[in-house]
């Protein structure tokens, strides 16, 4: 049986939230009474990034360098590589930026396809945002409808590996949930399905031996 596997990007691949790192260094403060609002249910993440984005102060150079900078969690690489050995299809889909997504994993030598949120610089040192995958719809107001990216681009049975509130939605719809942080709580609390992880060695092995309980022969598994 083939799956498609959707990977969170921030706090998940990533181990830190790439955009607060980002925000951090180039933003006003004002980023995190923004933040505040989110956290509170106050706003949807669409709009506390629309308006976080909104102050970062920061030319391409600078915050191509700062980017360069990010790592990703190591063992990435073998869940990766699990997934191409089994014939299952890796999108990450991210709540984040594009540029930060595409540049980390193409650093690290990962030809993975994702879908985030579009950072366009408009000069000036000023940045806009814009979401080619939200949805009117979307009950949680999300930049990107992980949901969304999910019927649109799966007919197989799915995976889901996040940390975080834009997986909720997700978690109801697949076949198997990797989860750490607010998304094995979520679980948790709403009694859905999961398995805990802490990093991609964990994941990496928890994958493996889920596949191998379905075919009842060993998995093929990354050295």
């Amino acid at each position: 049986m083939k799956f498609h596997v959707f990977v969170d990007f921030d706090g998940t691949i990533a181990p830190q939230d790439t955009t607060d790192l980002i925000l951090e260094r180039f933003a006003d403060p004002a980023w995190r009474d923004i933040e505040e609002e989110w956290r509170a249910g106050r706003i949807g993440s669409r709009e506390c990034m629309v308006r976080q984005i909104d102050l970062i102060r920061a030319s391409e150079e600078e915050l191509d360098a700062f980017i360069n900078e990010i790592e990703i969690d190591p063992g990435f690489h073998d869940f990766v590589r699990l997934c191409a050995e089994g014939g299952h299809d890796v999108t990450v889909v991210s709540d984040g930026l594009d540029r930060t997504v595409g540049r980390v994993l193409r650093r690290a030598g990962l030809s993975v396809p994702f879908r985030a949120n579009h950072l366009e610089w408009v000069g000036e040192n000023r940045w806009r945002l814009r979401f080619p995958y939200a949805k009117s719809d979307c009950r949680v107001l999300s930049g990107h409808c992980k949901c969304g990216s999910l019927e649109a681009l799966s007919t197989v049975p799915r995976v889901v590996v996040g940390d975080g509130r834009s997986d909720f939605c997700m978690s109801t719809q697949a076949d198997l949930v990797l989860a750490k942080g607010a998304l094995a709580d979520y679980c948790r609390r709403n009694g859905l399905p999961y398995q805990p992880f802490t990093d991609f060695t964990m994941a990496t092995r928890l994958f493996a031996d889920w596949l191998e309980s379905l075919a009842g022969v060993p998995a093929a598994r990354s050295a």
